[in-house]
């Protein structure tokens, strides 16, 4: 790793100088980075594709989030400790954790020997997982948990979860189920034997929707999550009065007396996944993995919409 006060380290990482397609990833040599005050750094053994992460290269969030170029691209991770900042008791050096590693910022990401990641977005990796499997819960898995705890989804509830095979809402339908709700799961009929295996009454989407809803739930369902957006018109007639909902794809839920959500860094929250995978009740389904310089196809398989399970890019070890 180099001494601090000497010449700085560098590291492999793909890297884009300017948005673009998958075109425009290079792998490259990069410093490794510094480590602030409540950082950590973290060896990266693998890291997970999201639909953000090239929708971020593309320049989908230009409006929203200050870009410095190069960009390392990437926000799921699962690793080793490799360095501590200042104040930071939580970790030490050789501890096996995963994150969801966004910053406020695009540059900085996972698909690099190493990243920086803040000990609020960090947290022990499941003992239970391999090192693929826990880098492919933290970003999806908080967007389903934090949707469904913020609703207080619980014991008794009725759950419609929109785009239930997807990979957000694979996560969703296992995490409602544990919460102790009844999940009805939106999906092609190809999907419903999977969702049925994750403990969901599978329903196909499109027309006629409302009516195989209310044919399972005749008095309306209690929570909806939409994974999907586009389906607004559906959450309102199947929902309840004073029944809750939230998406994370449709600005317009807001009007509608729901909640417009996007997953925040949470240590509490991954916490409270790994606990979950570690007791057996959340499985994370791999569809392929990439080495570190294929990250461009790994991006393009994402683009394709018809992958289940997780995209992951291995960068060290197994």
């Amino acid at each position: 790793m180099g001494d601090d006060q000497g010449e700085q380290a560098t590291m492999k990482a793909m890297t884009y100088e300017k948005y673009g397609a998958s075109d425009v990833l290079s792998l490259s040599e990069r410093p490794v980075p510094k480590v602030g005050p409540g950082e950590v750094l973290v060896r990266v053994r693998y890291a997970a594709v999201n639909p953000v992460d090239w929708k971020v290269m593309s320049g989908g969030l230009d409006g929203m989030m200050d870009t410095f170029f190069p960009v390392i691209p990437g926000w799921d991770v699962s690793g080793v400790v490799e360095r501590v900042g200042i104040d930071t008791p939580e970790f030490e050096p050789g501890d096996e954790v995963f994150a969801y590693a966004r910053k406020d910022y695009v540059h900085g990401g996972t698909f690099a020997e190493f990243v920086t990641v803040p000990v609020r977005a960090l947290a022990a990796k499941p003992r239970s997982l391999n090192w693929g499997e826990a880098a492919g819960i933290p970003l999806a898995g908080l967007t389903a948990y934090q949707t469904l705890t913020r609703l207080d989804t619980g014991s008794g509830d009725t759950v419609l979860v929109h785009g239930a095979s997807g990979g957000v809402g694979t996560f969703g339908v296992q995490i409602a189920r544990a919460l102790g709700a009844r999940v009805i799961g939106t999906a092609s009929e190809s999907n419903h034997d999977r969702l049925r295996d994750l403990g969901a009454e599978p329903v196909s989407y499109g027309d006629g929707l409302v009516d195989r809803v209310k044919a399972l739930a005749p008095e309306g369902v209690d929570v909806v999550v939409d994974y999907v957006g586009g389906v607004l018109d559906t959450t309102r007639a199947v929902l309840k009065d004073g029944g809750r909902h939230a998406s994370i794809a449709d600005p317009d839920v807001m009007a509608a007396g729901g909640q417009w959500m996007w997953a925040r860094p949470d240590a509490a929250g991954l916490r409270a996944l790994a606990a979950l995978a570690d007791e057996g009740k959340l499985r994370v389904p791999v569809a392929e993995t990439f080495d570190l310089e294929r990250t461009g196809e790994a991006f393009d398989l994402s683009r394709t919409g018809h992958v289940h399970g997780k995209i992951l890019v291995r960068v060290s070890g197994e």
